[in-house]
């Protein structure tokens, strides 16, 4: 199986899997290869990074690490530290992120479509805009934040 940097007419961006080069040229001459996002069957490949398989064995995978018992943690119920890493997390989401607001859509697909340079932004969205997000491949995900006047 060998995968491939696909990028349409209309510039949506994709992968394709195909059993080898060849099957990718044969789908593209015969206009069965269309992109998911506009149906174009324009499609060629864009240059990808190589990956070169000299035999090695893959890296041993870590184990996911558990979050570490802080002080504040002893004697605490799960809840309680469940509620404690969550705040530690949107603490963190608060400030390493841009918040764009309601232009969340649109400079996200600036960042995705490199017409603005990547930063991490958060904002609000429609349900009809996420999906329509999704729809054109581009990363995003929900996450509830309470109001400002409900945080700490």
């Amino acid at each position: 199986m060998i995968v491939f940097d696909l990028r349409c007419s209309a510039g949506h961006r994709f992968e394709g899997w195909f059993n080898s080069a060849d099957d990718f040229a044969a789908q593209k001459k015969h206009k069965i290869l269309e992109c998911p996002t506009c149906g174009s069957a324009k499609v060629d490949r864009t240059p990808s990074a190589a990956r070169l398989n000299f035999g090695a064995q893959a890296p041993a995978k870590a184990a996911p690490k558990a979050p570490e018992k802080t002080p504040e943690m002893e004697g605490k119920d799960p809840f309680a530290i469940a509620q404690m890493l969550y705040s530690k997390m949107l603490d963190e989401l608060l400030t390493k992120t841009e918040d764009v607001g309601t232009k969340f859509p649109e400079k996200a697909r600036e960042i995705f479509y490199e017409r603005a340079p990547a930063k991490p932004i958060r904002g609000q969205a429609t349900d009809k805009e996420h999906d329509e997000l999704l729809a054109e491949g581009i990363p995003v995900a929900r996450f509830p934040i309470p109001p400002k006047d409900k945080l700490n």
